[in-house]
């Protein structure tokens, strides 16, 4: 368990202080370099949370992961950084089905730097790329587009800006909700156990691998490869997919993504079954 490791895993260089400009460098570096993936539960192994077994994984092994492991690996490395670091669970807003998860469906962290808050999250797979201000609920505009986080009592709405309706209202669509009570990581275990085995769960369901890119995104999910490509204001998003052989995506995983699996991978894109309970 070596800091230096990760920041070097990750592309990070030079001094690193607890400061927000190295927030914002080891939280975008991150991204682009440690892959949203899933391959684990695919290839007939399980995903377990010991900070030890992820730094295996995610640094020496150079994988990636989902929620519960890059988020909780570089949780791990913000509090080694001397960032003030609180854990907290969100429910994701099921892009499929339009529902949200149970509670701890998602594994996010609050920064308190210099008397402000900042929202940190590595284990979206498409959500913002910098840490995003607590202390405001308007429009933070990123390269990739704008997000707000909108208060409704106690819980707070992490939304996307979507394009804008035919009247000229500006849409936003909530990607999850959370609130600011402190979690444990051994809080996430039930359902890090959940989404390898449930029907309504994207992880159990689709077979995914996705990094974030200077111009929009790169996935694999089952056997399509899909392109996104972003304008320069992060406004308009182009889409491009294409299907891929199982020796297609091997060669993808290795070149774009820096993976080599150690056991067979089976591709897997099959439909949601919507959770029976609306939280």
């Amino acid at each position: 368990m070596d800091a230096q490791k990760y920041l070097a895993r990750i592309g990070c260089v030079g001094r690193c202080p607890p400061t927000l400009e190295t927030l914002r460098y080891v939280h975008l570096n991150d991204l682009m370099t440690v892959p949203f993936e899933n391959l684990t539960i695919h290839t007939g192994e399980r995903v377990r949370l010991e900070l030890p077994l992820l730094y295996e994984k995610i640094v020496v092994r150079r994988r990636g992961g989902f929620c519960y492991e890059s988020n909780g690996l570089f949780s791990w490395l913000l509090s080694q950084m001397g960032f003030e670091v609180t854990v907290l669970s969100a429910q994701v807003r099921n892009r499929f089905t339009g529902a949200y998860g149970p509670p701890f469906d998602h594994f996010i962290m609050m920064v308190e730097l210099d008397g402000r808050k900042w929202l940190c999250d590595v284990g979206f797979g498409s959500g913002f790329q910098l840490p995003l201000s607590l202390e405001t609920d308007g429009a933070q505009a990123q390269s990739h587009g704008a997000y707000r986080l909108r208060s409704q009592g106690s819980l707070i709405f992490m939304e996307v800006k979507s394009e804008t309706d035919v009247s000229g209202e500006e849409c936003w669509t909530a990607q999850y909700k959370f609130t600011l009570e402190p979690r444990r990581r051994d809080d996430f275990r039930a359902m890090c156990d959940y989404h390898q085995s449930s029907a309504s769960s994207i992880f159990f369901c689709k077979s995914l691998c996705s990094l974030l890119l200077p111009s929009g995104r790169v996935t694999v999910m089952g056997r399509r490869l899909i392109t996104t490509c972003s304008s320069s204001d992060g406004q308009q998003t182009t889409k491009t997919t294409r299907d891929l052989s199982d020796e297609e995506i091997t060669e993808l995983l290795r070149e774009k993504f820096g993976i080599a699996l150690h056991s067979p991978l089976t591709p897997k894109d099959v439909e949601i079954v919507p959770p029976p309970v609306t939280y």
